[in-house]
């Protein structure tokens, strides 16, 4: 006696999902033709005639409206399959984590796949890498970090970003820095046509040195304009003439002046500070430049002007710089300081964040 097939009863919620089925373009063919029987199951249709109406085999009717009945709409899904056992297991991703803390292999300075592979013995290079993936580790990847040890940190800091934030009424608030050694290189470059027909354009990887030139730049940080200076070196002798410039430029008002550590520009009997007692220097914490928003500006000047540039002369260079600057100041505007809180921790940085 041929056995009944179990009775489909959909609940409202159920039937809404199935008719979703039916719309999601996205959704598999076979996904599609189980919706499509458990529709036709719901409204009342005996299996073999919901077979010749999608033109499949009675038995696969049969099967689904078995698996609705216990597994609701899991029946849409494939049912598991047997097949091979995994060959690897959590123990064996266990082993090859345990192996990364190893000592590493004479004659080899960090762990690779394949080293891992070798390590473990009975265990594929291609599932050491697979693990790795996994797990977000990459054992090229080379990572740095500055951790400020300075001991007035916060206050240093909290100095800084009260001038970002709050700066004073009527007053100059400037970052500055210099890049030291900036060279003059004369690259080779053009277009290479490839056999395929399509062309490159690049450097050769031959270059000639012209010289090297120190920028000081000083960055307006209400406006984000930069104020430049050129100079063959860095002494204090051309830190001074800069921001004499600088000054020239803002004859009246407070300035307070963002820099760095170097001693050029904090020496022990500062006589140039007490003649201009409008200037106020704010150092940021040792090893943590990145407080300064001119580094900001610096990495936009190398990516943008000078990093696929070829010059035969640092007069060639410092013109580039010049044309560079006098493109970005009209286009000009501050930099959004989107950090709430700065505060140095004992084994990580909490980096400011500044975006363009």
């Amino acid at each position: 006696m041929p056995r009944t097939a179990p009775a489909v009863e959909l609940s409202a919620e159920e039937h809404q999902q199935l008719q979703a089925v039916l719309r999601r373009r996205s959704a598999g063919q076979l996904q599609v033709m189980r919706a499509r029987m458990l529709l036709a199951a719901g409204a009342g249709k005996l299996s073999r005639q919901i077979a010749r109406d999608l033109r499949i085999r009675e038995a696969t009717v049969s099967k689904i409206r078995g698996r609705f009945a216990a597994e609701r709409l899991g029946a849409l899904h494939d049912a598991p399959r047997s097949g091979r056992k995994p060959k690897y297991d959590a123990a064996t991703e266990a082993r090859v984590l345990a192996a990364l803390d190893a000592p590493r292999p004479k004659g080899y300075a960090r762990w690779n796949g394949r080293l891992v592979a070798e390590h473990l013995g009975d265990v594929k290079a291609h599932h050491v890498w697979r693990v790795l993936r996994r797990r977000g580790i990459c054992l090229e990847r080379r990572r740095s970090w500055c951790v400020s040890t300075d001991p007035e940190f916060e206050r240093k800091a909290a100095d800084i970003v009260g001038l970002y934030l709050e700066p004073p009424r009527n007053a100059i608030v400037l970052a500055v820095d210099e890049k030291p050694h900036i060279q003059a290189l004369e690259r080779a470059q053009g277009w290479l046509r490839l056999p395929n027909g399509k062309a490159l354009t690049g450097f050769a990887h031959e270059y000639t040195r012209h010289g090297t030139s120190t920028l000081f730049a000083a960055l307006n940080v209400a406006s984000g304009q930069v104020k430049e200076g050129h100079y063959q070196r860095r002494r204090r002798v051309e830190f001074l003439d800069f921001m004499n410039q600088v000054l020239a430029e803002h004859p009246q008002g407070e300035i307070h002046v963002v820099l760095d550590n170097l001693s050029t520009h904090k020496p022990k009997d500062d006589r140039w500070l007490r003649a201009h007692p409008r200037v106020r220097f704010h150092f940021t914490p040792t090893h943590a430049s990145w407080l300064n928003q001119i580094e900001v500006w610096f990495s936009l000047l190398s990516r943008q002007a000078l990093a696929h540039a070829s010059f035969t002369h640092t007069t060639q260079l410092r013109q580039a710089i010049d044309d560079f600057i006098a493109a970005y100041n009209p286009k000009a505007h501050p930099f959004a300081w989107t950090k709430v809180r700065v505060r140095q921790e004992k084994f990580a940085v909490k980096y400011a964040n500044l975006t363009k």
